[in-house]
């Protein structure tokens, strides 16, 4: 038995060792290859976090400056709008004040000229009643003849 033993030994080691052998070692070849790919994806993978994280920082950072743009944008905006609003309403009240002052000497006129009429008329009555007789419309111009004369002198 023994030398059944040492024969079966021998056929092990001279025929099937080697492949085990090389069995194991293209099992270890392949785990060294699944660990350094797995090193490489956890690099890569780091490598994109990164990335990701710069992106992200990136993209806040111009949305904060988009946002400062626009908040000056808005208040440039509405100081422009405030600005026409001024400009418009300091037109509308020059041209109302210009329609009052218009409308004012208008009415001004209108009542010069009513006084004026009023007074043509009463002055008329008054002259008329005072004047009646003759004797009093010699007196009268006798009267306004001294004072062109002396206003002449």
């Amino acid at each position: 038995m023994l030398i059944a033993f040492g024969v079966v030994l021998f056929v092990l080691i001279k025929f099937a060792m080697p492949t085990i052998l090389n069995s194991v070692e293209k099992r270890a070849d392949w785990i060294d290859e699944s660990l350094q790919a797995a090193r490489e994806a956890r690099d890569e993978l780091a490598n994109v976090k990164k990335a990701g994280e710069e992106m992200m920082a990136a993209t806040r950072e111009q949305q904060a400056a988009m946002i400062r743009e626009t908040e000056k944008l808005r208040e440039k905006l509405v100081r422009q709008a405030r600005e026409d609003a001024r400009q418009e309403s300091e037109k509308i009240i020059t041209a109302a004040r210009e329609q009052i002052s218009v409308e004012k000497e208008e009415a001004l006129r209108q009542i010069r000229d009513e006084v004026a009429e009023l007074s043509l008329e009463l002055s008329g009555k008054i002259l008329r009643e005072k004047l009646s007789t003759g004797q009093e419309q010699t007196r009268l111009i006798d009267r306004l003849l001294d004072e062109i004369d002396l206003s002449k002198s």
